[in-house]
């Protein structure tokens, strides 16, 4: 999706249609390489170790995750934010019904370190 225009949702969660089995993704903005890609999981499903060819920050906007970073678990809760760095492995697994939204990010020369905040 690209738009020649600023896009403004008032209520990102209100986007998501939340499955009552599987992953469902869609790509609400893809502008100045930055992509905003929205996915609602079904309680227990799972997207395995993979890694990005670009930095990328995962926003939970409701629900409950273990999500895996670099070798770093975190329960992940409405609200937790966790950044990445291109390459870096990661995967997340749904322990409640779970939305949240996952930026990619331009890749941008050196990146600072790994460390979550």
């Amino acid at each position: 999706m690209s738009t020649t225009s600023p896009t403004f949702y008032p209520d990102l969660l209100a986007e998501a249609s939340l499955p009552t089995r599987g992953i469902h993704s869609q790509t609400l903005s893809d502008e100045a390489g930055v992509e905003l890609v929205l996915f609602a999981f079904a309680a227990g499903e799972a997207l395995s170790e993979h890694t990005s060819a670009r930095p990328a920050i995962i926003h939970v906007l409701s629900g409950e995750a273990d999500l895996t970073a670099g070798g770093e678990a975190h329960r992940a809760v409405s609200g937790s934010w966790r950044r990445m760095l291109a390459g870096l492995a990661h995967s997340v697994r749904a322990r409640t019904p779970l939305v949240m939204a996952l930026y990619l990010l331009p890749t941008l020369g050196t990146e600072p370190g790994t460390k979550a905040r």
